[in-house]
């Protein structure tokens, strides 16, 4: 009974996220709603980032947003993502102590 239920629910699971990518590789956009869909990831990015910057020390929330920036700038000028973090991180940790 268990292994059926497992079964249900990893086919609940998997098939509204399969469905989809079959599905919207045949469809055809306009150029506009393909600019717009683009532009979803960075506004998802900076809406999840954004509050934990500002929270990264409560009382002094200029140390979140320098690091912010210069995660931005790292960012502009091709660095990897991981040296990007760990740029950013540095920042926050000499600007806090």
């Amino acid at each position: 009974m268990i292994f059926l239920i497992i079964i249900g629910m990893s086919l609940a699971t998997m098939i509204p996220r399969i469905i989809p990518a079959f599905v919207v590789d045949k469809l055809e956009f306009r150029d506009w709603i393909n600019r717009w869909l683009n532009a979803i990831p960075y506004a998802a990015l900076g809406a999840l980032i954004f509050p934990g910057i500002m929270t990264v020390i409560p009382e002094r929330p200029y140390i979140g947003l320098i690091g912010g920036l210069v995660a931005i700038g790292l960012a502009y000028i091709g660095l990897n993502v991981i040296l990007v973090v760990i740029g950013s991180i540095i920042t926050v940790f000499l600007l806090s102590m």
